[in-house]
């Protein structure tokens, strides 16, 4: 299935789109967006990623790099997981350092 993430920028919070594979071939892609909320000081992360079909270890390094570049303090929210997708973050233990969620919460969705 082919990649693709879109990004939007609210009052500081960035959300992008993913759908298709997260992995070696499409990480990159998901970097560069990172890097732009990044520039864009953004003090939130959303990743909707309810499309993602699956996440390999370079999807996880993704939310590493985020991680690591987003502010002290920054929240990054993986909204609609699918299960193959959480069980991935789970058994990394990444899942202790992001928020997983059903859906948007309201205020989210209002920006």
């Amino acid at each position: 299935m082919t990649f693709d993430a879109k990004m939007h920028i609210d009052e500081g919070t960035a959300t992008i789109r993913l759908s298709g594979e997260l992995d070696g071939r499409s990480a990159p892609r998901l970097n560069l967006l990172i890097s732009d909320a990044v520039t864009a000081q953004v003090r939130r992360l959303v990743l909707l990623v309810s499309d993602v079909t699956y996440m390999s270890s370079a999807g996880i390094r993704c939310l590493l790099f985020a991680h690591q570049k987003l502010p002290r303090g920054a929240e990054i929210v993986l909204v609609g997981t699918r299960q193959e997708v959480a069980e991935t973050i789970r058994m990394t233990g990444f899942d202790r350092t992001v928020v997983m969620q059903e859906s948007v919460e309201r205020e989210s969705a209002e920006a």
